[in-house]
């Protein structure tokens, strides 16, 4: 399942203190596909997360997850689809503090309203070995390394299963190497999973790491430059 972007504009604010913060932005994102938008702060890359997971609604243009034009969903319909359908990762990995690593990923399962069991556990065991996080299943988020609570983050936005992943600057706060771990990791569990998943990011060295990179200036798309991903 994929996500298109057509021909999206946002507008913030009122008269005169309106700012053009998307302007007509198209593109798409493959399933199995990890697309990184590279720009400085304040170039529009957290107001095109906000419209692409249904978080703020775009002036014009229409955004399509998968089959499903969600810019055209009422308020219920929309809250479905971001839990069913979307995944997020954050700048900050958001963790519970009072939760173990595992429980972070069987909450997910809570929020959408079943009791985990047995298979819901092996699920989130199964998505921690694959970020190499099985062995601290049972930590607190303070015991853990940024890196590692990045890791985490990653697992369960996957354990639901979604069709989109939405990544907010996920190396800002780790050093180089860690940040290139978590970039080649993303883009394995995009591969493994078939998830389309769109990376804001404000650094031009985790490019190499990517499917594909589009650069973003004043809410415009600018220039679609080609990434190789490392091996």
């Amino acid at each position: 399942m994929s996500l298109r972007v057509e021909s999206v504009s946002l507008v913030l604010g009122d008269g005169d203190q309106q700012v053009q913060a998307l302007d007509n932005v198209t593109f798409s994102v493959a399933a199995g596909e990890l697309l990184a938008v590279v720009g400085p702060s304040g170039s529009g890359k957290s107001s095109l997360l906000a419209v692409c997971g249904g978080l703020r609604k775009p002036t014009s243009g229409k955004i399509h997850v998968g089959d499903t034009e969600i810019t055209a969903l009422g308020l219920e319909q929309l809250t479905s689809v971001r839990r069913e359908k979307i995944g997020f990762v954050f700048q900050q990995s958001n963790l519970l503090p009072s939760l173990t690593v595992l429980d972070q990923l069987l909450l997910t399962v809570h929020l959408r309203g079943t009791r985990p069991g047995a298979a819901h556990r092996d699920r989130a065991m199964g998505l921690l070995r694959q970020v190499g996080m099985d062995a601290r299943s049972h930590r607190r988020p303070a015991e853990l390394s940024g890196g590692e609570r990045q890791r985490v983050g990653i697992a369960r936005a996957l354990m639901s299963s979604p069709s989109v992943l939405l990544v907010d600057e996920p190396t800002s706060m780790l050093d180089q190497g860690r940040g290139r771990q978590i970039v080649s990791l993303l883009r394995g569990q995009c591969h493994e999973h078939g998830v389309a998943a769109l990376m804001v990011t404000h650094d031009p060295d985790m490019l190499e790491f990517v499917d594909r990179a589009v650069h973003i200036h004043d809410g415009r798309l600018q220039q679609l430059e080609r990434a190789h991903a490392a091996h």
